[in-house]
């Protein structure tokens, strides 16, 4: 086995069954790396195919895959793949054709062709005559050109993307996601006369803004601005500094400033604040507890 291809019984009588059976149909046959390759007329193609499965028994159509030549006069083959499952063999069947030369369509001799011509057309923009649905498979049905031709341009001034908000794929002019810079190879010793970007960010790390980088504030001002960064923030007021302040809304803090049912009014209590009760506990004398007599009786 002279590659890694999948092995395939040899079929030393193709060459004369294929003549005897195409006849002039038949433009060239090439046998290399054990595979047969076959180029035919682009008018006939689809008589081949019939002729192909029903006398030589290829019973399935793999693949349609196309082919730019921009050199060529036909600038673009068409390449279909054949397997016949009884005979254990593989055929690549080639056709040529131009830009507005269409080829047959084999859909009506395997349905499948017709998934796989509208990929070629997608991608080379081959035309298949007789398609039944000759539309883009890969690409928006809005593009423009043909991305396998390599004539397609690679830059421009026209970018394709999708938009978000049309939900659709859209045209419009290049924009560059960053705005042009214009950039100084100064060492930063020597300075410039700017903020640098992202010195302007200092100030959460306890330096002042733009401290450490060349710009143009004075002595004084950048001491002024380590004083600020420095400082601690002011105290946050507390929100019940007074009985009416209780912070259960406006009805709450009116019943709070009222004066109770026995006389006493509300106080803001401190830490020197004493209850009665508290008052009274700490004037009496302190009475050693007597010990607990055990039971008797019992099991104990």
């Amino acid at each position: 086995m002279a590659h890694a291809a999948p092995l395939i019984a040899p079929r030393a009588t193709l060459s004369v069954e294929l003549k005897k059976l195409l006849g002039t149909d038949l433009l060239a046959h090439n046998f290399a790396a054990d595979e047969d390759s076959i180029t035919v007329d682009c008018s006939a193609i689809a008589g081949v195919m019939i002729a192909l499965r029903d006398n030589l028994e290829y019973q399935q159509l793999m693949e349609i895959a196309g082919v730019d030549y921009p050199d060529r006069a036909e600038r673009f083959e068409v390449v279909y793949h054949l397997l016949s499952v009884t005979r254990n063999h593989r055929l690549r069947v080639r056709v040529s054709t131009d830009e507005a030369t269409p080829v047959p369509s084999i859909v009506p001799v395997w349905p499948v062709a017709g998934w796989l011509e509208r990929e070629v057309f997608d991608m080379y923009g081959v035309l298949f005559a007789g398609n039944p649905d000759l539309r883009r498979i890969l690409t928006d049905y809005g593009f423009q050109g043909h991305p396998q031709r390599k004539d397609f341009p690679l830059t421009g001034y026209i970018e394709l993307r999708y938009s978000e908000e049309d939900k659709r794929v859209v045209y419009e002019p290049v924009k560059l996601a960053q705005d042009f810079r214009n950039f100084d190879f100064l060492s930063p010793w020597e300075g410039a006369d700017y903020v640098l970007p992202g010195d302007e960010k200092a100030g959460g790390t306890g330096e002042a803004p733009g401290k450490g980088a060349p710009t143009p504030m004075t002595a004084k001002e950048v001491k002024s601005s380590d004083d600020k960064a420095k400082a601690s923030p002011p105290p946050t007021p507390k929100t019940t500094d007074s009985p009416a302040q209780t912070g259960a809304g406006a009805k709450v803090n009116k019943a709070a400033s009222k004066t109770s049912r026995d006389g006493a009014k509300s106080k803001v209590a401190t830490k020197e604040a004493k209850t009665p009760a508290t008052t009274k506990a700490e004037k009496a004398p302190a009475k050693p507890r007597a010990p607990r007599k055990p039971k008797t009786g019992g099991d104990a």
